[in-house]
């Protein structure tokens, strides 16, 4: 029983850490010459140019729910760590599941609307970066982690 809870926490640590890196590295979309990602959109021609994400509401849509799904799932494994110690016995990790799975929504609500969006933002010539991925990587990941947490059952 201890493997598992120690695999369930790894897993959850990791799906922390790559939204923590999704939302901070400065690579969603990336060219020779420019790179963006959810806070500036930033170019390299002769000079280096930054210009701020709050040029469009879809972009704070995406900052927003980013933001959300890192405290969701911050609070998922407070929540985990709570709920194992005080918990009867038989009881089942609702809550933390519940958690977890609005985490992996709002990482997926996130990505669909950057991905929608962001020709309007970023040049055509440009490709998704390892960022963007990244937080695709951590939606079924994170998914995965709250339904373990649901059908999860505390035993001593």
């Amino acid at each position: 029983m201890l493997i598992l809870l120690c695999g369930i926490v790894f897993l959850h640590v990791a799906v922390l850490a790559l939204l923590f890196v999704s939302t901070i590295v400065s690579a969603w979309t990336v060219s020779t010459t420019s790179s963006s990602d959810l806070w500036y959109n930033c170019s390299t021609n002769g000079a280096y140019n930054c210009q701020p994400g709050s040029t469009g509401v879809w972009i704070q849509a995406v900052q927003a729910v980013m933001i959300l799904s890192i405290i969701f799932s911050f609070l998922s494994l407070i929540l985990f760590f709570c709920q194992l110690f005080t918990l009867q016995k038989g009881g089942r990790f609702f809550l933390t599941g519940a958690f977890q799975i609005f985490a992996s929504l709002f990482v997926m609500s996130g990505a669909i609307i950057y991905t929608v969006m962001s020709p309007e933002w970023v040049p055509p010539s440009e490709s998704f970066g390892f960022a963007y991925i990244l937080a695709w990587v951590a939606f079924p990941l994170a998914l995965i982690s709250g339904l373990i947490y649901v059908i999860l059952r505390k035993r001593e």
